[in-house]
């Protein structure tokens, strides 16, 4: 007899995939994902009974295929990035400055336009660190469930909101919504797809035993690096088992909304609304002028500043036919300085653990 658990897990990962399958026939970026996600959503949404406050998607299960995504990303670095890093320090510092002012501007925006109070509008406003920011608001005091509906809003808003205004403002579709598909590539042998899984799983391994930030994507991804520039194994994705990645993280996504009425929804989008066109236009001008200074392409820098998640703003930069390798490297160091900042940044605006 199948586990009710295993049955819900089930049904979202079909529903999801349902969403991408019809998604996938209109032009819209990522439609795997995107589409996956908004059946989840509704699935859990009109679905109260069976998907309860207390449903939890499977992590470990969702990390295998992040992983993979890792391993996406790893194959897309060329020699010809390494003579892009050149401009990471300035880079660095324009980031340190976004992280700053982001989370200062959000802080203001869900303190004054949100009625929240301080710990909660802090830990919602973080322009990155979802986790983190999530564990630090609990022992902080923070609504927990408040900050976490902003943090899950503030990714699914940026994903699916940058491709579609980037198309808009070039004036023509982009990427995979202006039909952009994959070369005719001969079928991956089984060898292969083992030698991709196999690098999926011994990255996500050795990212968590050595601690790197977004272990479960920057392991696989360097390892995937490193295989694909020694030019001793090719572990390209076949474009089914990447639809197959983007339909589980985009179901994952949709079975955040749980729980969630559609007043608390309603409230929590039209800040998180406020809050991501704040961050977008700071990011939009920081953008301007690193590609002024660098050479950088404003694109490029645009989608390296937009805070979405660093999977998701891979898969992104892909959709829209950029190298992911240079976005998710700055997404890595949005996110590693948003959490080392935190702690200090809450200590100054005198936000601090609630006392036992």
């Amino acid at each position: 007899m199948t586990h009710p658990i295993l049955l819900r897990h089930m049904a979202l990962l079909a529903t999801g995939a349902i969403g991408g399958w019809i998604a996938s026939f209109f032009p819209v970026p990522m439609p795997w994902m995107l589409g996956s996600l908004t059946g989840a959503a509704l699935l859990v949404g009109l679905a109260p009974q069976p998907f309860d406050q207390d449903y939890r998607f499977p992590k470990p299960f969702r990390n295998c295929f992040v992983a993979l995504i890792g391993v996406m990303i790893g194959t897309q670095v060329t020699p010809a990035l390494f003579g892009q890093l050149v401009s990471l320090p300035l880079v660095f510092v324009a980031l340190v400055g976004f992280v700053l002012l982001a989370h200062l501007g959000n802080f203001a925006i869900f303190t004054r336009l949100g009625g929240f109070d301080r710990a909660t509008a802090f830990y919602s406003g973080t322009p990155g660190g979802l986790m983190e920011a999530i564990a630090m608001a609990e022992a902080s005091g923070a609504d927990q469930r408040i900050v976490s509906l902003q943090q899950f809003l503030r990714i699914i808003v940026v994903v699916t909101t940058v491709p579609a205004g980037l198309s808009l403002w070039a004036g023509e579709p982009l990427g995979s919504s202006a039909g952009l598909a994959a070369p005719d590539l001969p079928p991956v042998p089984p060898l292969a797809l083992a030698l991709i899984g196999l690098a999926a799983l011994a990255g996500l391994q050795i990212g968590k035993r050595i601690k790197l930030p977004a272990a479960h994507i920057t392991g696989p991804m360097i390892l995937a690096a490193a295989a694909t520039l020694t030019g001793s194994v090719d572990l390209h994705l076949p474009p089914w088992l990447i639809a197959m990645a983007q339909v589980v993280i985009g179901a994952s996504l949709g079975a955040q909304f749980v729980g969630i009425t559609f007043k608390l929804l309603k409230r929590a989008l039209l800040l998180c609304l406020c809050s991501v066109s704040f961050m977008l236009c700071l990011g939009g001008l920081v953008a301007a002028g690193l590609a002024a200074t660098t050479g950088l392409p404003f694109v490029h820098m645009l989608i390296s500043f937009a805070p979405g998640g660093v999977t998701e703003m891979s898969l992104v930069a892909l959709s829209l036919a950029m190298n992911p390798a240079l976005v998710s490297l700055n997404h890595i160091l949005r996110i590693l300085l948003t959490v080392l900042m935190m702690g200090g940044l809450a200590r100054f605006l005198g936000i601090g653990p609630s006392p036992s």
